[in-house]
């Protein structure tokens, strides 16, 4: 072998390792930056949003139906210590179990939406013009102050009358809210209000005087 064709040998082979030396920097050097451009992207799609699927009428239905709710639940929890009436007992029980749920999913909601939820501290009667059937501060003063038959009567005419507010608020929720979760606790809260309005005019017509 010449030694001309032995330089050319050498120097193919020498050009051959200079390429694969550079194909293995471009690899190292090009997969930290793949890596990193891939994490550095992650947060920006993971990140939830707020739900789209509600508008104008489903927030003003939960934001009213929030301290709505939660006045009922003070009226029954005004129940045991001034009422011997069980059947009453039993009904009050049954609103605060219903409505402390329905108060959690109005919460949760909300959150899911983006939006406030309504403080539930202080008197609740500043509320009355958008949410029916709210009971007024000398209401529930009156109430406090009443015990047996007398609170008995009172407590049931004033929660029947809520019960018809918050069966109004549903309904306007169902003529005009588009949000699922809100519909179907609209439906429930007049099937269920409803039922326990029959059972309190029952109670009612059952009571002396």
């Amino acid at each position: 072998m010449s030694i001309r064709r032995t330089r050319i040998i050498l120097a193919v082979a020498a050009l051959g390792l200079i390429a694969a030396g550079c194909s293995d920097n471009d690899d190292s050097n090009s997969m930290p930056g793949m890596q990193h451009s891939s994490s550095s992207a992650a947060p920006a799609t993971s990140a939830p949003g707020a739900r789209t699927d509600f508008n104008d009428a489903d927030i003003a239905f939960l934001q009213g139906m929030y301290p709505h709710h939660a006045q009922a639940v003070e009226m029954a929890k005004l129940v045991p210590g001034r009422s011997q009436n069980p059947q009453l007992l039993a009904l009050a029980t049954s609103v605060e179990q219903a409505q402390s749920p329905e108060m959690q999913q109005i919460s949760s909601l909300l959150q899911s939406f983006g939006k406030p939820v309504p403080s539930t501290t202080g008197d609740h009667s500043g509320h009355g013009g958008s949410m029916p059937g709210m009971m007024s501060t000398e209401q529930m003063d009156a109430l406090r102050a009443a015990s047996g038959t007398a609170f008995d009567r009172m407590w049931m005419e004033m929660m029947i009358q809520h019960h018809q507010g918050a069966i109004t608020m549903s309904d306007t929720e169902i003529a005009g809210g588009v949000n699922p979760d809100s519909l179907a606790l609209a439906r429930a809260v007049i099937a269920a209000q409803k039922a326990e309005i029959d059972t309190m005019n029952g109670m009612l017509a059952g009571l002396p005087g």
